[in-house]
């Protein structure tokens, strides 16, 4: 019998599945995609991570993880699956509550399930009275947690074993057998609480990341304005010894900061005031960077009486990585391309070697042949470039600061 069956084998699954079974303790990972479970049995893996290649493959050799459609009884069920959107920005739970469904049969007395997924307040609550109804007879003797993820894509594995938790039961009980399992393979500190509170650390966590980011894009508006250089002025003001104001960018994206906060104003919405409007202010840092686009565009052919060729600089929504999910800078992409006429544009990502709506294009060949050149994402690559005086350069992230 497997120990542990983890549902979802997506980016944050998959490494967790890997790491607990690189510790000796048999996990069954289930996803719903039959060539990711093909991929993994055969000791590979179908994202992109440092360092999860080689724990994936060891893990598989030596007999500790297998993958597959379907779950089996275990000790422990981690729900690793992912929480989109329906309608405007309401959270959807239906794969958490899918998830759940699939193990009902499996369930017996004293077992442990933990959600991980990112929760609306209250889901862990709903999906115990979801478990008690369909199992009466299990009623109050499952331990039933919440533990949160915290990682930063493209150092996952380190900061599965050395990041902090906050991990919620649903009573006493479940939370310190939830530690207890943990604790098997994470040194970092593991900080007790309820279910909703460690539901709500989670959102509050990529919430005030949030707030934070929409105040610097909010100042990155204002200095466009006035004629000042934003990144000087945030360098001026964080000499002072209590201020720490983070940078600009081209707006906000990835899989929690873009969204997590809408988990909150979708529940609280009069409450939530600051919360809400930095997401506004996020959002619309992306059109108006694409609008900033546009309007070089215009002036460039006014001035030369030609239409410039553009360079449209990353794709991802964070420098240095391969994700594009909610990537602001793949928005703004969008939008110059939904405007183009028969300029000539060059999409880069250095991190990507293809992708199925852009055509892309080298760095250094983009810069060389651009005449607008908008830097969206500060990829490692895009630093110290020599660009010539007579390109118009939009730097809407801070690499020509």
């Amino acid at each position: 019998m497997s120990q542990v069956v983890t549902i979802g084998l997506g980016y944050i699954g998959l490494p967790t599945s890997a790491l607990i079974a690189q510790n000796g303790i048999s996990v069954h990972g289930v996803d719903i995609n039959q060539k990711v479970v093909d991929t993994i049995n055969a000791g590979k893996i179908h994202i992109v991570e440092p360092s999860l290649d080689e724990a994936v493959a060891s893990a598989v050799e030596k007999g500790y993880l297998k993958a597959d459609t379907k779950p089996v009884e275990a000790n422990t069920y981690l729900i690793v699956v992912p929480t989109p959107f329906k309608g405007n920005h309401e959270p959807d739970i239906s794969f958490v509550e899918a998830a759940t469904k699939n193990i009902l049969p499996f369930l017996k007395e004293d077992d442990l399930y933990i959600i991980e997924s990112t929760s609306p307040i209250g889901t862990t609550e709903k999906m115990m009275d979801l478990i008690y109804t369909s199992r009466p007879e299990l009623k109050n003797k499952l331990n039933i947690a919440y533990c949160p993820e915290r990682v930063l894509p493209g150092n996952v594995m380190h900061e599965l074993v050395y990041n902090d938790r906050v991990i919620g039961g649903v009573d006493e009980k479940s939370t310190q057998k939830a530690i207890a399992f943990y604790s098997q393979f994470v040194k970092g500190e593991l900080h007790p609480t309820n279910a909703r509170t460690a539901e709500m650390c989670k959102l509050t966590e990529n919430s005030s990341r949030d707030v934070q980011i929409a105040f610097a894009n909010e100042l990155s508006l204002i200095c466009d304005k006035a004629g000042i250089n934003v990144w000087e002025l945030i360098e001026l003001a964080n000499k002072h010894p209590r201020v720490n104001i983070l940078q600009p960018g081209c707006g906000v994206g990835g899989h929690c900061i873009a969204v997590d906060p809408y988990f909150i104003t979708a529940e609280y919405p009069l409450e939530s005031k600051i919360i809400g409007t930095a997401r506004e202010v996020n959002n619309y840092k992306s059109f108006w960077c694409a609008e900033k686009v546009k309007t070089a565009k215009l002036e460039f052919q006014l001035k030369h009486g030609r239409r410039p060729s553009v360079a449209i600089m990353g794709l991802a929504f964070k420098p240095n990585i391969d994700d594009l999910r909610e990537s602001p800078a793949k928005y703004i992409a969008q939008k110059i391309l939904q405007d183009a006429q028969d300029e000539e544009y060059f999409v880069v990502e250095p991190n990507i070697e293809d992708h199925n709506v852009f055509k892309l294009t080298d760095y250094k060949t983009a810069v060389e042949k651009a005449d607008i050149i908008a830097l969206l994402v500060a990829h490692d690559e895009f630093k110290g470039m020599d660009i010539s005086e007579d390109k118009v350069v939009l730097d809407f992230c801070g690499v020509k600061k």
